[in-house]
C-alpha cells in the first residue's frame, strides 16, 4: 500500500523579532542580542541565537537575561514593525497556497495538497518557500512536513538552529516526517513536547511512569482518562499515536482585540489609572475601526504589586467600536477594584467581535445625543487617518510631548531601564 504524501507544513521563522532587528542593526550581527522590555519588570520577547547560548529564552525576565549575559545588547520590541515584516511573510505563504493559517507572527501552518502539482511535492515547495523568504525578507525560516499538523510542529523545531557557544549549529531547515515512520519520529520525544502537557499534565503523567511519548501511547486509554479527564486523556492518547484530524483553517478571524501594559512604576492613585485606562480603550477603539470589527464584552484586567490578577467583565446590549463607549464602561469596572498595594499591570479588552456593518446608535446613560459623538468619532478616524495617531485625541492625554497615544505592543514585554543602564547599540 502506497502511503499518501504528506501535505501539512508548518513554518516557524528563526528567532523572528531579533533577525527583524539585525536587519536594522546589522553592526550587531553575531552579538547577543535580546528583544524586549529592558527595565527590571521587563521579560524577553525573543533571542538570537548567540544569547540563546547563554540559557536565554522567551518569556525569561530580563533581570535574568542580563545576569546570564551582562554583555547582552537589549533593543526595545517593535510590535508594528514586526507585523508589517510578518504580512509581508505570509503574503509569501498564500503564494504557494491559498490555505495558511496564521498561529502567530512568526509561524503558521500550509496545506500544500492541492498546489503540488503546480509547484511540486511538499518538501520541494518547503525548500522553495524557504528561498523565497530570505531572497525577499532576508530572514530565515524552519519547515517541517507532515501528514498531521502537530507532528509538523514537530518536525519545524527540530529543523532549526541550535545555539552554542562555539557558535551556531545550523539545522536541516526542512524536515520531513516520512509516511509509515511517525512513530519513530515520535515516540522517543518527551511527553512534554505534545500540545497540552505543561507542567502539571507532566507531572500526573511522571506519577504514572510517563515520561516519553512511546510510554504515552502504550498506556491504556482508560488508566489516562481516569487520572486527566475524559477530554485530555483521549486527546492526549491520539496525539502519542500519531492522530490528529485538525485540518488547516485559514483566516481564522480574532477573537478580541486588547492592550495592556506594565508600568515601570506601581500606580496608586484612581486618577492615574483611568487616565492609562483612557489612553489604552482609545487605542483598542481605533484597532476595532481599522479591522471593522466591533464587539459587546469589555474586560478589564488588573495585576497588583504582589502579581496577583484580576478582571471585570461587562457585556454591552449590542456591540460598539466607540471609545468612549469602551471607555466609560472600562472606567465603572476600574472603579470596582482597588489600588490597594499599587497597580503593576492595566490592560482593556474588546471580546465578542462581529464586523461593524451595523453601528451601535445607543450609548445607554452615557450621553443624549449618540448620532453626533457617532459622527465625532468617525471625523477622528479620519483626521488620524490622513494626518498621523498623535494628530487627534483626547484632551487628558496631552502634555509637552503632545499626546500620549498607546501603539500596539508597546510595553507589551515590559517598560524599558533608563537609557544610561542600557548597552548601547553602538557600543
Amino acid at each position: 500500500m502506497i502511503e499518501p504524501e504528506p501535505s501539512i507544513l508548518h513554518v516557524d521563522m528563526d528567532a523572528f523579532y531579533a533577525s527583524v532587528e539585525l536587519l536594522r542593526h546589522p553592526e550587531l550581527r553575531g552579538r547577543p542580542v535580546v528583544v524586549g522590555g529592558s527595565g527590571e519588570r521587563g521579560v524577553v520577547a525573543a533571542a538570537s541565537y548567540e544569547a540563546r547560548a547563554y540559557g536565554i529564552h522567551s518569556a525569561m525576565s530580563s533581570v535574568q537575561a542580563r545576569r546570564r549575559c551582562p554583555h547582552a545588547v537589549f533593543l526595545p520590541g517593535d510590535h508594528a514593525h514586526y507585523s508589517e515584516v510578518s504580512s509581508r511573510v505570509m503574503e509569501i505563504f498564500r503564494s504557494f497556497t491559498p490555505l495558511v493559517e496564521p498561529l502567530s507572527l512568526d509561524e503558521a501552518f500550509l496545506d500544500v495538497s492541492g498546489v503540488r502539482r503546480l509547484h511540486g511535492s511538499s518538501t520541494e515547495i518547503a525548500h522553495r518557500l524557504r528561498r523565497e523568504v530570505a531572497d525577499q525578507e532576508g530572514l530565515t525560516c524552519a519547515v517541517g512536513v507532515a501528514r498531521v499538523k502537530f507532528l509538523a510542529k514537530l518536525a519545524s523545531q527540530a529543523a532549526k538552529p541550535r545555539a552554542s557557544l562555539k557558535g551556531t549549529v545550523p539545522g536541516p531547515g526542512v524536515l520531513l516526517v516520512e509516511p509509515g515512520r511517525e512513530l519513530e519520529f515520535l515516540h522517543p520525544m518527551s511527553v512534554s513536547a505534545l500540545w497540552g502537557v505543561g507542567p502539571v499534565t507532566a507531572a500526573k503523567l511522571e506519577r504514572l511512569g510517563i515520561r516519553t511519548v512511546g510510554h504515552l501511547a502504550e498506556t491504556p486509554v482508560d488508566l489516562l482518562v481516569g487520572h486527566l479527564g475524559p477530554a485530555s486523556g483521549r486527546h492526549l492518547h491520539d496525539l502519542a499515536n500519531a492522530i490528529d484530524a485538525r485540518t488547516v483553517q485559514p483566516d481564522l478571524a480574532a477573537k478580541s482585540v486588547g492592550h495592556e501594559e506594565t508600568f515601570a512604576r506601581d500606580l496608586f492613585r484612581v486618577e492615574e489609572l483611568r487616565v492609562e485606562l483612557l489612553r489604552m480603550c482609545d487605542a483598542v477603539a481605533t484597532r476595532l475601526h481599522q479591522s471593522n470589527k466591533s464587539g459587546r464584552t469589555i474586560t478589564v484586567k488588573v495585576k497588583f504589586a504582589d502579581f496577583s490578577t484580576v478582571t471585570r467583565s461587562h457585556t454591552l446590549e449590542a456591540p460598539t467600536e466607540s471609545a468612549r463607549t469602551i471607555a466609560e464602561t472600562a472606567r465603572r469596572l476600574l472603579d470596582q477594584l482597588e489600588p490597594g498595594t499599587g497597580v503593576r499591570l492595566l490592560g482593556v479588552h474588546v471580546s465578542q467581535l462581529g464586523t461593524d456593518d451595523v453601528r451601535q446608535l445607543s450609548f445607554d446613560d452615557i450621553d443624549d445625543r449618540p448620532e453626533e459623538w457617532t459622527r465625532a468619532e468617525a471625523a477622528i478616524h479620519a483626521i488620524r487617518e490622513r494626518f498621523g495617531d498623535r494628530s487627534v485625541g483626547p484632551a487628558s492625554l496631552t502634555g509637552a510631548d503632545g499626546l500620549r497615544i498607546a501603539r500596539r505592543g508597546a510595553q507589551q514585554w515590559g517598560p524599558r531601564a533608563p537609557k544610561s543602564s542600557l548597552t548601547d547599540p553602538g557600543d
